[in-house]
């Protein structure tokens, strides 16, 4: 076999201008997808990263059905004591759970005493929601980082639409389960803005004060958020826990609590999907360059050697070691390309994390791009291209080791 390699080896060199191209071909491939995985792993996580840590949380749970009902914040779905105390039990019991927070949403009507609109709320933990959501603090862009009883965030689209500042009165008027309505005054302690864009009318009050609004005489939430220890356990946690929230029935015989994952939650999700689609076309492509640059050359080199194919046939080489000696030949050449690609793509990947590359995302400025390259996308990657080289000699190689030697002798 080392001397199957030597002579591949030499056959390769004999034809320089041919095999540094060729190679060159499968380099720029190598390097051209490596580059792209990177910057759009990086891409999907940066901004998977921005949508869970800025205000949904990497999971959620909620009473069967309230997802389905949600953009209108329906206060019959809650979940009551009980529920409340067999989730927390649930989610002590999955050790990958770093921490959870607790949540009342619901809609009410937004008044500066001159003007009145609508506006959606959020009752939070303040303490239990910052260490759920770590990036919520960045979205406060005036006034105080954290909510106090008696205070509010403002959504920036209505502070600039109604006026408010920080340390205004406000009124939030609000409808309870039972249809009665309860009015409360609030003071603005800062302006939140919105993670997907200027739309959003989402504030956020301390949850002691939404119970008080809503008149509960006992904490009924409308959603539990959690965050993980490691995302990439993401599907694996959601599995275990709505296998252990499913054993909870209804009066008919129904799960009493759904799980979703932020991927059900957020429709970012559906871009995240398309950059995979993307992934993998650049693949195809790559496998396409290395399939025909391969091809081309080893169909070249059998046309070019019949007669010295039929020379050692006619000493009495064996077909496969023929047929070995043009597939080795193919090997090296994508072992070569993909060696060179490797090297300058992570070169590459490394220049860009120096120049510290920002962009802008929704409401988001001045995110850095952090291209990552991870030993298993280079080894994917590198296996691929080696045995699509390998696959794209076996047709030439073939071709010479059934070549007659009598037949190639006389080729001119």
């Amino acid at each position: 076999m080392f001397k199957l390699f030597k002579i591949a080896i030499r056959n390769l060199m004999r034809y320089k201008r041919r095999t540094l191209l060729t190679a060159s071909l499968i380099t720029i491939g190598v390097v051209f997808v490596l580059v792209f995985v990177s910057v759009s792993s990086s891409f999907k996580n940066m901004m998977i990263g921005q949508v869970t840590d800025s205000f949904l949380g990497h999971m959620q749970i909620h009473k069967k059905g309230y997802v389905a009902s949600i953009e209108s914040l329906p206060l019959t779905m809650s979940l009551g004591p009980q529920a409340i105390k067999k989730v927390a039990k649930a989610i002590s019991e999955i050790p990958d759970i770093e921490v959870h927070s607790i949540r009342i949403k619901f809609g009410g009507m937004f008044s500066n005493f001159v003007e009145t609109t609508n506006i959606r709320l959020n009752g939070i933990d303040p303490a239990e929601e910052i260490k759920t959501i770590p990036l919520f603090p960045a979205r406060i862009i005036e006034g105080k980082k954290i909510i106090r009883k008696g205070e509010i965030l403002v959504p920036e689209l209505l502070a600039e639409g109604m006026k408010v500042k920080v340390g205004d009165t406000v009124v939030i008027i609000a409808t309870n389960e039972d249809g009665s309505v309860n009015g409360r005054q609030f003071r603005v302690s800062g302006v939140v803005e919105s993670v997907i864009g200027p739309g959003g009318r989402d504030g956020y009050i301390h949850i002691e004060d939404a119970m008080d609004i809503l008149r509960m005489d006992e904490m009924e939430i409308s959603e539990i958020a959690i965050r993980l220890k490691d995302f990439d356990k993401l599907h694996e946690v959601s599995s275990k826990l709505n296998d252990e929230l499913s054993k909870e029935l209804n009066k008919k015989g129904k799960p009493k609590f759904e799980v979703h994952t932020w991927e059900k939650l957020h429709p970012f999700y559906n871009i995240a999907r398309m950059i995979d689609i993307m992934t993998f076309f650049i693949k195809l492509m790559l496998i396409a360059i290395v399939l025909i640059s391969i091809m081309n050359v080893m169909v070249m080199a059998v046309y070019e050697r019949i007669r010295e194919i039929g020379t050692i046939a006619a000493m009495g080489t064996m077909p496969e070691k023929i047929l070995s000696m043009f597939v080795i030949e193919g090997f090296s050449l994508g072992v070569f390309g993909v060696i060179l690609g490797n090297i300058l793509g992570i070169a590459i990947i490394f220049i860009l994390n120096i120049a510290k590359i920002t962009f802008n995302f929704g409401r988001q400025t001045g995110l850095l791009l952090s291209p990552t390259l991870h030993l298993q996308d280079v080894l994917v990657i590198s296996i691929i291209v080696i045995i699509i080289s390998v696959i794209a000699s076996l047709q030439p190689a073939y071709k010479a080791s059934k070549m007659e030697p009598i037949e190639a002798l006389r080729y001119v």
